[in-house]
């Protein structure tokens, strides 16, 4: 999905007030965070996705993995096969709601240096992601 960027001035105003709910992808596969990075990777490769959402033992969406970070993780000298999601995920979010402007999504994706963003409802269960396209 393809992230719209406004420039001040922009000739096409309507983009400016589009939603993430507008842009966002479907969730897609989701995986709980005790799942193993090699299992992950597998889902990953099964779905041919580029990235998860990662959900905690109530459901809720607590992060988002890509095969980038997955691939980095396992040719690290501590890997084991082992290691599962909640060890590698750290802080919670970044995460926006499918009210959130497109602006604003894209002001969130650039200053957390994130290409990918989990969708949220209010309760914190999964809607979809905002990904840029690549």
């Amino acid at each position: 999905m393809t992230l719209v960027q406004m420039k001040p001035g922009s000739a096409d105003a309507t983009a400016a007030g589009r939603t993430v709910a507008e842009a966002m992808e479907t969730a897609g596969p989701q995986v709980c965070d005790y799942m193993t990075v090699e299992v992950a990777l597998s889902v990953m490769a099964s779905a041919r996705t580029r990235h998860l959402l990662v959900c905690d033992d109530r459901g809720l969406c607590i992060g988002l993995v890509t095969h980038a970070r997955l691939a980095a993780v396992r040719e690290g000298s501590a890997y084991s096969d082992r290691v599962r999601l909640r060890d590698i995920l750290g802080d919670r979010g970044p995460f926006t709601s499918p009210l959130t402007t497109m602006a604003e999504a894209g002001h969130m994706m650039r200053h957390s240096h994130v290409d990918a963003l989990p969708v949220v409802d209010e309760h914190g269960s999964a809607l979809g992601v905002l990904a840029l396209a690549g």
